[in-house]
């Protein structure tokens, strides 16, 4: 019984792994809110004329991507939580997370989006001198191969024996 009880009661060091993840997410989600006040403020500051349309989308494409990144550690937060110390949490239906199938899930279709938003950024930067088609094409391969396995998952396709 005694063996049973340090078991079950091993799950809370991952409140650990929670708590750091948690942290970095809100780090990343202020200092991108900083960024964002910073981002508003030039055109204003420096003058219309001195920011250009390309700076500030840029800017904005990558302000997402930082907060897509934050918003992604909150949800891996969440879902380790739920999975290993509260189960009841109350949290919107989309997040709840009952193993850590729905936990890949969620946060494959999150860094997807992340992928497609790095590509932007890439393309709004391009200078016509660089190749970007490898790196377009490396990052399509990853998202295909990610929403394949998305797929698979969905219709019930893992690879567990019959």
């Amino acid at each position: 019984m005694r063996f049973r009880r340090i078991v079950g009661d091993s799950r809370y060091p991952v409140a650990v792994a929670v708590v750091g993840i948690t942290l970095a997410g809100t780090t990343l989600i202020l200092y991108a809110t900083v960024l964002t006040a910073r981002l508003m403020a030039h055109p204003f500051r420096e003058g219309i004329g001195t920011a250009t349309t390309k700076g500030l989308i840029l800017g904005a494409v990558e302000l997402a991507d930082l907060f897509l990144l934050g918003i992604t550690l909150y949800v891996i937060a969440l879902g380790l939580y739920e999975l290993f110390i509260d189960p009841q949490l109350p949290v919107l239906p989309w997040l709840v997370i009952r193993d850590l199938d729905d936990l890949k899930a969620r946060v494959l279709g999150i860094v997807i989006v992340v992928l497609g938003v790095l590509f932007v950024g890439q393309a709004l930067t391009w200078d016509g001198q660089r190749d970007l088609l490898p790196f377009g094409a490396s990052i399509a391969v990853v998202i295909a191969a990610l929403t394949y396995f998305l797929a698979q998952k969905s219709r019930g396709g893992d690879d567990k024996p019959q």
